[in-house]
């Protein structure tokens, strides 16, 4: 485990967003904590503990190594969705230990059966449709087999969810195809009730879609960016606080990064800094670095552009983002010596530096880019 660096979760935080999304949702519909990605980079295993802590008990993953963490960590006190990839091989763990999967094809429905009728247990899938995605999922027109397939089947699988997911619903350039991708989930499960079966639960919104689209809230919402405090897109923001009286931004970010300065050192005028010639010191200069770089999660795209907090002052990166290094500029800052606190993501006196800021610079989405914070960072829980 890297000492170079600490993630801070604040769980109060993260509490006062899962408070807020039940007010918006209502008690009724279950919320799912989406944990894919390393949670989103907060730490799969620390994040869980606290959600769990703060009243989450239902957790969606992508695959079934992030279900096995989640259950290692939280046995069956949860309920775990895994909504992509099952190998074969997995297949019987996952049935054996009730673990809920999406089933999108007809071969992982017929090895499904197969698998839980020699364990003697009934699988418990959610049957996940194609509705305008074009990823995974069965096409409409294969619907009416598929509900004829799970009741003759029925001692075998226990048909627990429908789910669909939307194509760019944080976008209202995407409303109409989104509009539609709903239209075709209502005739899916209308196909399914003229069959004389129906699931136990139908979700299909992810955090965007539940803003956006109230109507597609159904009896579960899927919410991965927002618990963690981020919108899912300044259009999702806007629409949200235009609704209200309040324009004033409810969520809370869970995440703080910060690391310390490692070396202090000054740079005559007309000298280049770090690799190549990128940068190149226009006035005698006093430089820190930081341990820590791309290979940490710290965009190399970021060279030159990025900022980071110390003594609670902006500092700008300069020079080019090592793999383990980066270096930033310290000439105007006072008193800074070695051991200094140094804030990538989060707050410092009066000044923050959000996700966001780190985004715009680097062309990424703040899901993409809190998904390649290294995982050898420790995770420091905030209570």
């Amino acid at each position: 485990m890297h000492k170079n660096s600490v993630i801070e979760i604040n769980s109060i935080a993260h509490k006062e967003n899962i408070a807020f999304l039940r007010n918006v949702f209502g008690e009724k519909t279950i919320i799912s904590s989406v944990v894919k990605g390393n949670a989103y980079g907060h730490g799969l295993k620390e994040f869980v503990e606290m959600a769990f802590a703060n009243g989450v008990t239902h957790f969606s993953v992508f695959d079934v190594e992030e279900a096995k963490i989640v259950f290692d960590t939280l046995e069956d006190k949860v309920t775990i969705l895994i909504m992509g990839f099952v190998a074969d091989d997995d297949l019987e763990w996952v049935i054996k230990n009730q673990i809920e999967f999406f089933v999108f094809e007809r071969y992982r429905l017929a090895k499904t059966s197969k698998i839980a009728k020699k364990l003697k247990q009934k699988a418990i899938v959610h049957i996940e449709v194609e509705t305008g995605m074009n990823r995974t999922g069965f096409e409409l027109r294969t619907v009416s087999r598929v509900a004829k397939y799970l009741i003759k089947e029925k001692e075998n699988i226990y048909f627990k969810g429908l789910c669909t997911h939307y194509a760019g619903a944080e976008s209202i350039a995407n409303y109409f195809r989104v509009s539609k991708q709903i239209e075709v989930f209502k005739k899916a499960e209308a196909i399914f009730k003229s069959e004389g079966i129906q699931p136990k639960i139908r979700h299909s919104a992810c955090s965007a879609a539940s803003i956006a689209f109230p109507e597609t809230r159904m009896d579960l919402v899927r919410i991965g960016i927002i618990q963690y405090g981020f919108w899912p897109s300044q259009e999702i923001l806007v629409s949200y606080l235009n609704s209200k009286k309040n324009k004033i931004d409810p969520l809370q970010r869970v995440i703080s990064w910060k690391s310390e300065v490692m070396s202090i050192k000054r740079v005559k005028s007309g000298e280049f800094i770090g690799y190549g010639t990128s940068y190149i010191a226009r006035d005698n200069m006093k430089i820190a670095t930081i341990p820590l770089g791309y290979s940490h999660g710290y965009c190399r795209s970021l060279s030159n552009q990025g900022k980071v907090l110390i003594n609670g002052q902006y500092c700008d990166v300069i020079g080019t983002v090592n793999m383990n290094m980066l270096t930033v500029n310290i000439t105007e800052i006072n008193n800074v010596k070695k051991g200094d606190e140094v804030v990538l993501i989060g707050n410092q006196k009066s000044l923050s530096l959000s996700v966001a800021s780190f985004s715009d610079l680097s062309n990424m989405l703040n899901y993409e880019l809190l998904s390649r914070i290294s995982k050898t960072i420790p995770r420091k829980i905030l209570k």
